[in-house]
Formats: structure tokens, sequence, C-alpha cells
């Protein structure tokens, strides 16, 4: 199967004057708009050569992205002079990173035109027949290390070690800068929140390439939450705003209360930005002031999209939503979708969903958010087709940062055609879902797991029929090396029916299927399942899926992900495993702001007969 998908927001940004079309910054097809940069007066090309006396790769890499020079080397400066100022602004930078790793006694040596830029007149001038040639030639001088430390102030008592300072260590810039930068967020934890810096120094002894320390703190007095102010806000309620940060005078200040609240008001969607501010001093009551500045952003949007699979054929969707409806950030969503497009004739064959969903973020409590909704659609996948209408009403309540519970009521109508003939179902549910989400990043974890349980009782009214679902999942994530570059990542889920001792009474969509994107990569969608003496798939009752991948990063933005997926579906709700099906391929990552683009090609390693005989996958994160 062969999906690709892509989506359009109608706004000024992507409509206004275009002559390209450029994605993720790639520029497709047309003349790309950012010629105009080459567009400056008086423009003079160079050429740059780098060289450093030092073998170390990952130290050349260091200079070669420090480097504007090196950076920009398709682009013209202004005038002669501009080649100069550039340079000079490069020996900085390049000194900068030489500091950061740690070579206080490195030289950078810059020649415009074969002289030193130090040798240079006020107003230079250069021959431009050719471009002008630069060169950069770095001595990086040895690496220095840690000779002694001294903390000062609140910071005395602290280990030089817990901040990467022990003796021997080596003594980078950025290592020292991080570490005055720790102890003061320590310090603020504490609830001190004009806790600073009073004293930052090194001194690097050349003679032995030993750097000796003196970091020193004040912490300021323990001081709570005061008044939290509220600007920049519009059609949002200012009220709304500072209730949903959770900002409450009183309580206790830290660092990463202001974060989460942060990160709170942002998830909402309708702002743009948000930033917090602290005041420079305590109030007369002891307390410290604050306010939350907002940006808000477009409160309508609009969208369209489109599908392709080898198996399915065309698809198209398209939205509309609203993401501040009554002043308090409600969400409404409008979409509709038509699928199979190209694949069949007929109409009534065609997959087709319609759906409109509502959420209200603070109801109740700043914790709670309801969501309600009602969707019809239909489902074409080989084991059945099936037309449903489910409208839905529930609550979601977050007890910590890690941890949200959602509770809710639905009621589905459906009519299903498949191994077992055509009938309707009217059902009545109650699920309940924990989860705990402990990664470090929900689009491309590198730490961190996520397991999430759901129970579903439910009473089938047209048979009189009691069953439940139970299901469970866990993600793990483990990082190698310094940056990750290689990520371990797993994930197991299993599910089971209980009161399904006739599957014919249990609506076809309720039923276990595996195979596809979300399972077992290289089977069709729905494909892993129990089947009749037909070889008709039944749906099961029980399924167990795992899954392993590899993700390592080839570049800053490209990866690859090896992976094997493996699960069984089995008509009775203890597994038998006596049907393992396996998947295994490679996939393909580019990263963006706003999550990795996926690209993954699978085949089954012991796929049905006459059953499909490869995947190809397209999203935007990680499979899981």
């Amino acid at each position: 199967m062969l999906v690709v998908a892509t989506a359009f927001a109608f706004s000024p940004a992507l409509i206004s004057e275009a002559f390209a079309f450029r994605l993720f910054g790639i520029t497709l097809w047309g003349r790309d708009d950012e010629s105009a940069n080459d567009q400056v007066p008086d423009p003079v090309r160079y050429d740059v050569t780098l060289t450093t006396d030092s073998n170390d790769p990952d130290l050349k890499k260091a200079l070669e992205n420090s480097s504007r020079l090196v950076g920009d080397k398709d682009r013209p400066v202004s005038g002669d002079l501009g080649v100069v100022v550039k340079a000079r602004d490069d020996r900085e930078r390049l000194i900068a990173a030489l500091f950061e790793k740690a070579r206080y006694g490195g030289v950078v040596t810059i020649r415009v035109d074969g002289r030193d830029i130090d040798s240079l007149p006020p107003n230079p001038t250069f021959n431009r027949s050719r471009p002008v040639p630069v060169t950069i030639s770095v001595a990086a001088g040895p690496v220095f290390k840690v000779h002694e430390v001294q903390f000062g102030g609140d910071a005395a008592r602290r280990n030089p070690a817990d901040y990467d300072l022990a003796p021997g260590e080596t003594a980078g810039s950025l290592t020292i800068i991080k570490a005055g930068d720790k102890i003061v967020e320590q310090l603020k934890s504490e609830g001190r929140p004009l806790a600073k810096l009073t004293t930052r120094k090194v001194i690097a002894d050349h003679r032995t390439n030993t750097v000796n320390i003196v970091l020193a703190a004040e912490g300021g007095p323990v001081a709570p939450i005061g008044d939290v102010g509220v600007r920049g806000e519009k059609n949002v309620r200012a009220g709304f705003i500072q209730r949903y940060s959770r900002l409450n005078r009183g309580e206790q200040y830290s660092p990463e209360a202001l974060r989460k609240a942060g990160d709170r008001l942002r998830a909402l969607g309708v702002f743009s930005s948000v930033t917090i501010h602290e005041a420079d001093a305590l109030a007369a009551d002891g307390t410290l002031p604050m306010t939350i500045e907002v940006s808000e952003g477009k409160q309508r949007y609009l969208g369209i999209g489109a599908q392709y699979s080898t198996t399915d054929g065309f698809g198209v969707n398209g939205y509309w939503g609203h993401r501040n409806l009554f002043g308090e950030a409600e969400a409404l969503r409008i979409e509709g979708s038509v699928g199979r497009l190209g694949e069949t004739t007929n109409v009534g064959d065609l997959d087709y969903s319609a759906g409109i969903a509502f959420t209200k973020p603070g109801a109740f409590s700043p914790a709670a958010t309801l969501r309600a909704s009602i969707l019809a659609k239909t489902e074409n996948p080989d084991a059945y087709t099936a037309k449903l209408v489910t409208a839905s009403l529930g609550l979601s309540y977050e007890l910590s940062d890690v941890d949200t519970i959602t509770g809710s009521g639905e009621v589905s109508w459906e009519r299903d055609d498949d191994a077992f003939g055509t009938n309707s179902y009217l059902t009545v549910s109650l699920p309940f879902q924990y989860e705990r989400d402990a990664r470090d990043n929900k689009f491309d974890p590198t730490e961190g797991y996520r397991a999430l349980l759901k129970a579903t009782p439910s009473y089938e009214t047209y048979n009189g029929t009691f069953f439940s679902s139970f299901e469970g999942s866990i993600t793990g994530y483990h990082g190698l090396g310094a940056e990750d570059r290689v990520v371990l990542a797993g994930k197991l889920a299993a599910g089971v029916l209980v009161g399904a001792d006739d599957l014919q009474n249990i609506p076809a969509t309720r039923r276990f299927f595996a195979g596809g994107g979300g399972s077992v990569r290289g089977f069709g969608y729905q494909e892993i399942s129990p089947r009749n003496a037909n070889n008709e798939e039944t749906g099961g009752a029980s399924y167990v899926t795992a899954s392993f991948e590899t993700r390592v990063k080839i570049t800053d933005t490209i990866g690859i992900v090896p992976f094997i997926d493996v699960g069984t579906v089995s008509a009775d709700i203890a597994p038998d495993f006596s049907d393992v099906r396996a998947g295994a391929g490679i996939g393909i990552r580019y990263a963006t702001p706003f999550g990795p683009l996926r690209l993954d090609f699978a085949v089954p390693l012991n796929k049905y007969e006459g059953g499909t005989n490869y995947g190809i996958y397209a999203g935007i994160g990680q499979s899981f």
C-alpha cells in the first residue's frame, strides 16, 4: 500500500505572491523568492577555505558550522568592506567555538586577498575580476582540563562533579556557562525568584593547560507567586488565560511552573506566542507579580488534503475549524472525506466520513477538558463493509503532568456486511482510559515511555449482548550517544474482548484486526484476522502486537529506521499464538520543526496466500 498525503491551510501566508512552490523549506518548482537576498547593493563574491591543524572531526564540524563565511559562501556581501566585516565577525565566532571545545590557546588567522585582516586599511579595495579569496587558518591548540573549582555564596555547598566540572574534566566554556545557569535554576526551584549569579571567573593557565573556575550565586528571599496579569488578549478572555495557566497567587514559585503554564497555553492553539514576564522586584507583600503576554493567532482555519493508496485508490478530505468559539478557547471542527475514488465505479462502495467535534478546555476545572462529537462514516476494508454513526460525550482530567484519565459515553449505530452476513447493531458504551505519557518529546521521543490502558464496557441492544474490551499498550525509548544519534524504540500492545462468545453479536468495528501502518507493517489494513472455512476474515476476540525500531540519524535532518513488527489475532479471549504474522522493512525520516516526516517500506515475512506483497506508509511523526 502506497500512501502519500498533503494538506494546505488557506491563509495569506500561503497564498500571497509566490513564484515557487516550497514545502518544508525545499523549493520543489519555480523561481525561489529567496534569490532576492542576493540583490544587495554593490555585490561582492568571495571564495573561502577553512583549514585546521586538528584531526578532531567534531571540532572541524563545529568550526564550519560557526563560520558565517562558510555558511553564506554562495551569497554576495555588500562592498569590499563587507568581506572584511564578515571576516572579523567570523574570527570572534570561531574563537568562541574553540572555547566551547576547551581550546583556550587556539589562534584564528583570516586573510582576505592574501592579507591578514588586521593589516587591511579602513576602506580596502579588492580585485573583483574573480571572487575575492578568503582563507581561514585555525591552530586549535591543546584541550584544557579543570584544575580547581570554587563555589561561593548560596552555591558554596554544591558539588562541582554534579555540573561536569570535577577536576580533570574537559573545561569547555559552554559547560561552565551551563553550570552557572543550572545553579541559578536550582535556587529558583527552591522558590527564590530573584536568584542570580554574582561571580563567574575563569582563569586559563597556558603553562599547564588547565582552568581554574569561580562561581558564586545569591539566592535571594523565598517568595510565592503574586498577582498575575494578562496582556495582549483580544478575543480570548483574560480571566480564562490566567485560570488555565494555573499560576495562582500564593502558590510556590518555580521556573518549572512557569514553563508548564506557557506550554499549556500554547497547546490551546489560539495563541501565536506566549511569554511570561516576571517582575524585577517583589511586591510590598513579599510576592512576585508576573504578567502573561499573549499574541492571538487566526481563530478560523480551513484546509483540504489528499491521499493515494495502491490498494484503496485516491481520497480527498476537507475541514473547517474555529479555535475560540465563545471566548475561552472552545474549539469547533467540521470535517469530511471521500475515499476509494478510482478504485470502484459503484458510488455506494466509496468510503465516506463526516463529523463535527467540540472541545471545551478548562471545563469545570482548569485541568478538565470536555469533548463532544458526532461522526458518520463508511469503512470498506477487505474484511467487512460498515456504515456507522457514533455520538460521544466525554471528560478528560489531568491528574499530573504525565497522567490523564478520560471517561465518556458513546452511542453507536452500525450496519455491517461481513463474514457473518448483513447485521445491524445499536451499541451503548462507557469507555474509560488512563494514560501516562513520560516521553521527552511527543513527536520524536528519545527517552521515556508512554503507557495506555483502556476499558470499554458495552451493551448491544438489538441482541441484548453485554461485552467489554480491555486494551493496553506501552512504548519505550532509549537514546544512545551524547546527541542521541541512535534511538532504540519498542512497542507492545494487547487486547481482549470479554463476553464475545459469539462474534456475530459484536459490531465488526469493535472486533480485533491487525495489519497496516498502525500495527504490523507489510500487511494490508486489518488483513491479519482469524478466518472461517471460506477463508473470510471474521475479526478476533484477542490480539497481541509488538514492534521494534532502531532510529539512526545520518545527518541533522535525515535518518533511517530499520524495523520489525509482529502480531497475532485470535478468535478466543486467550491468544494461542498459532498464527503469528511478521513484517520487516526500513524507513526514512526527514526532520521538520513540527516533527519528522515518515516514509516506511515493509514486506510481510509470512504473507497470506494471495495477500499483500508490500506496504509503503507515509505520515508526520514517528510511527509510535
